[in-house]
Order: C-alpha cells, then structure tokens, then sequence
C-alpha cells in the first residue's frame, strides 16, 4: 500500500512487528460479535492473511487484512479496499473502480443479510484483486482472485426473487465443479434442507451458455447438474432425493447470439419439493 511506501525504516520495524502480532490473533480468532456477514468475512479476511503470510511472505499485507479481519471478527463494519490507497497501474483503476461501485451497490441493497456466505465471499476476493493488481506481477493470482470476484457478483446480482426454496449456482466457463461462490449456496441449501426437517425432494437442472455446440453443452449441462448432486449427498442428502436433468443451451436465462460466454446461463437451478 502507498502508506508503506513512505514511512521510514524505524516505522517499518515496529510496523511489522505489530503485523506479526495481528497475524497470529487472526489465525485463531473467533467471531464474537456483529452477525451472519461479519463472521464470514472474518474468515475470508483470515484465509487471505494466511495466504499472505505464509505462501507470499507478504508480511506487511498480511498484517493489515488481518486487522480488517480481527475488526470483523469483533463485529465492525469493515468496508471493501478504497483504491485510493493503493499504487494502482493506471490501466486497470476504471476496471476495479467499476467493479467496486457493483459490490457496495450490492453490499448497500441488502446482500449482507440475504446472502451473507457470497457477499463475504465477494468483498474478500475484491480486496484480494486488489492487492494483486497493486503488484502487478503474478497474472495468475490476479486472474484467480478477479475471477472469483466476479463469479460471486453474478451470484449476488443474478440471485432470483423466485418462490422460496429455488436457487441458483453459477459455473465458470466450460467448468462442472462448483467454485466458492456456488459452494456457499450448496450451504444455504443444505441448511434450508435442514431447517424443513430434513425430508424434501430435490430437482437439479444444468444449463450452459452459447459457447460450444449444442452435444457438448448438453452434456456439460448434465456434468454440471451432477456435480450439484453429489455436493448435496456429501451433504447429507438422501441419493434418491434428489432428481437431476440438463438443458443444454436451450434455455438461456439471458438471451444471447449463438458462441456468445455468458455466466448467468452457466447455471443449475435446484428446487426443493
């Protein structure tokens, strides 16, 4: 961040000595405070301090998303990164700039309480996009963490004010597992199974976007629906529960030319009956 870029070597020390500290509480600590959405961002803060520390030896970032996470933790609310703060390539400010305005669109419209899982999900990845960009030197990371970010966004804004009971996860693009994003909605489901006593029926239905012929995406649309099937069993849900069928590209949530990448109709929709 620019603030380190600044200060002198007698404060960089002490500095780091304190991230040092911070980093340890933030591997052990829990949430004792605030509600469903600070309790998962306290754990995507500590994943992204672990990261930070032990795999890129990033000592002074480690540091400061672990005092985001402790304040978390302790139920503050802790806001997305100001890009402001960070030595940005000036190509890429527009970008996260926007992608910003779409999470506290989403944070400010509701997100932290009807989705607290994903919103935590997507704040962490966007701060992780962040200080990756800010390096600019591992294009992997930077794609892994945007990516994820976006992944999560689509799950937030693309969320359907549908019946209750009906949900829907979102695939990367020629993908079948489930990423973070999907996985936390596998969670919800799971946990509204749980909340109905256990006994419901359960309809999986795969769907792929434009991009590929119509043979290959039917059956990624089938791989995808297995995919949400086992996920539930290794839930807890009974195998002959749940019903799986795939769509192919026949049924576009949003409508698009043929060959066109579109992550809304990378989906499978579950109904729970």
């Amino acid at each position: 961040m620019k603030l380190l870029k600044i200060v002198g070597v007698l404060g960089t020390l002490g500095m780091l000595a304190g991230c040092a500290t911070d980093i340890e509480k933030m591997r052990t600590v829990e949430a004792t405070g605030g509600n469903a959405f600070t309790q998962a961002l306290t754990e995507q803060y500590r994943q992204l301090t672990i990261f930070e520390a032990d795999e890129m030896y990033d000592w002074p970032d480690a540091g400061y998303f672990a005092r985001k996470g402790l304040a978390a933790a302790g139920g503050e609310v802790v806001l997305p990164e100001e890009l402001g703060n960070w030595d940005l390539p000036e190509d890429h400010v527009q970008e996260l700039t926007d992608a910003r305005a779409r999470l506290m669109a989403a944070l400010d419209g509701g997100a932290r309480e009807s989705n607290p899982q994903v919103a935590a999900l997507a704040q962490g990845r966007f701060d992780c996009w962040v200080e990756q960009q800010e390096e600019n030197h591992q294009p992997d990371h930077i794609a892994a963490c945007r990516d994820e970010f976006l992944a999560a966004m689509a799950e937030l804004e693309g969320k359907p004010a549908a019946a209750p009971g009906t949900y829907v996860i979102l695939f990367d693009w020629d993908k079948a597992n489930i990423n973070d994003a999907g996985q936390a909605v596998i969670n919800q489901i799971l946990a509204d199974i749980q909340a109905r006593g256990g006994s419901v029926g359960v309809s999986a239905t795969g769907h792929a976007d434009r991009a590929g012929s119509e043979e290959y995406n039917l059956a990624l649309s089938l791989r995808r629906a297995d995919s949400v099937r086992e996920a539930l069993i290794a839930g807890g849900v009974a195998a002959d529960a749940i019903t799986t069928a795939g769509r192919g590209e026949s049924e576009n949530a949003v409508p698009t030319a043929d060959g066109v990448k579109e992550q809304a109709n990378r989906r499978v929709e579950v109904i729970l009956q």
